[in-house]
């Protein structure tokens, strides 16, 4: 009898060991998608050059301010201050043709004003044979060689005219090209001059005095100073619970005692393939006094609050709907869930006791 009553004992040890039993309970909860995060500037870009050259001055050094416009560096390009003198002096020579002392167009008016003279003269001349031989006057060889002398001098005017005219469109068009080509020449040299497009901070220089320069490679880093942009890469399980709006809780590895509170204000439709997430980009509602590019951290994305709610530890869940109870197994509606916690709609109430197995 002893002996039945101690193995009973130690039965109900050992069930009481292996099961761990909890009641449900009314609380908040809240639903959020986790997000690695990264700091960025807002309105960070590469800058590049458009020509290629020597860096001969650099304007600005890493961590200065600028404003748009300003000047960051000088490209020094030999081959491009010869082309810029020689579209000058061919858009020199093209004016000089078209309207200068040398022009062509003042030659052909020229050479229009005597055929012009000669013209009216073998006309008189002309007119005057044919009368008299209208008069019978004259012999017909004197008459027809008139004409014909008329005629040649009519032709060679008419001929001047349109070459006068031809010619003036011509010589129009080689000084506006020549001009197009000194006003690209003057435009390569500013170019030759690198700007900042936006007002804020250099964070990166890429390139050092003497250094080659093309069009391919960055030269600069530069974004904005006061305006940071959270950037958070989200699993492609979760993006589609992801909405502009949203509020956020952020933790950064530089502020661990903080809790920053942001807004997605961007959602990147186009998946990394590498990384299997999606582009997420929240703004601080109130950010931090001192930031820098590149600090990371954590966020939360709030998808759903709920208060005064029926909540289970979610390691009590079996399956997708079905918890073990006292009375055996009962599925449940299940709700708003986090990394802890799953909250629970209908099947079990506060008094139901949960039995959770052990490993063993």
């Amino acid at each position: 009898m002893k002996l039945s009553c101690l193995i009973s004992c130690l039965l109900l040890l050992g069930c009481t060991s292996e099961n761990t039993k909890v009641f449900p309970e009314r609380t908040n909860i809240t639903e959020s998608v986790y997000a690695s995060t990264t700091l960025q500037p807002d309105s960070l870009y590469k800058v590049y050059s458009s020509v290629q050259g020597i860096l001969d001055t650099q304007f600005v050094q890493e961590g200065d301010q600028v404003e748009k416009g300003d000047a960051i560096a000088q490209i020094k390009n030999t081959s491009s201050t010869l082309q810029r003198s020689n579209d000058a002096l061919s858009f020199t020579l093209a004016q000089q043709q078209y309207v200068g002392n040398i022009s062509v167009l003042k030659t052909l008016k020229n050479d229009i004003k005597s055929a012009a003279l000669k013209h009216n003269n073998d006309s008189i001349n002309f007119y005057r044979q044919k009368r008299l031989w209208e008069s019978s006057i004259g012999s017909k060889a004197t008459y027809e060689n008139k004409k014909l002398t008329y005629e040649l001098s009519k032709t060679a005017l008419e001929s001047l005219k349109k070459k006068f005219d031809l010619t003036q469109i011509e010589l129009e068009t080689q000084m506006k090209q020549a001009q197009n080509n000194y006003k690209n020449s003057i435009a390569n040299a500013q170019d030759f001059k690198i700007t900042s497009e936006i007002s804020g901070t250099v964070y990166g220089f890429y390139k050092k005095p003497g250094e080659l320069i093309n069009t391919q490679e960055p030269i600069a880093l530069i974004g904005s100073n006061h305006k940071y942009i959270i950037e958070m890469l989200v699993d492609e399980k979760d993006i589609v619970k992801i909405k502009k709006g949203q509020s956020v809780r952020v933790l950064l590895d530089a502020y661990k005692e903080r809790l920053f509170i942001a807004t997605v204000s961007k959602i990147y439709p186009k998946k990394d393939e590498r990384t299997q997430t999606f582009l997420v980009e929240a703004l601080f509602n109130e950010p931090p006094s001192v930031l820098y590019p590149g600090l990371t951290g954590e966020g939360n994305i709030i998808i759903a609050q709920k208060k005064d709610v029926l909540i289970i530890p979610k390691s009590y869940l079996i399956g997708n709907n079905q918890v073990l109870t006292e009375g055996g197994m009962v599925e449940i509606e299940t709700g708003l869930e986090n990394m802890e916690s799953m909250e629970v709609v209908s099947g079990i109430t506060e008094q139901t006791q949960l039995i959770k197995k052990s490993d063993d």
